[in-house]
């Protein structure tokens, strides 16, 4: 059985070494949500100030995918293969 004195040695190192990874949870994640704000904010200044017509752009080009996938996939639900 152990002594006392060394169940109290490991004891506190354990509680010491819990408060010190709590600690730098906590740091990481204080860290991560203030990189998250960070990114959101970046997000919603524009990509290019001089036009403006970047944002735009990629719309049109992400609807166009989407107008092509639904092509596809209507395609695909009547039976025609392309």
């Amino acid at each position: 059985m152990l002594s006392v004195e060394t169940l109290l040695v490991l004891g506190g190192t354990a509680l010491i070494g819990m408060l010190i990874f709590a600690g730098l949870a906590a740091w990481a994640w204080v860290s991560w949500l203030k990189l998250r704000a960070r990114e959101m904010e970046l997000q919603k200044m524009p990509a290019n100030t001089n036009t403006g017509t970047e944002p735009v752009i990629g719309q049109r080009i992400d609807l166009a995918d989407l107008k092509e996938r639904v092509r596809k996939l209507e395609a695909i639900a009547s039976g025609v293969d392309f």
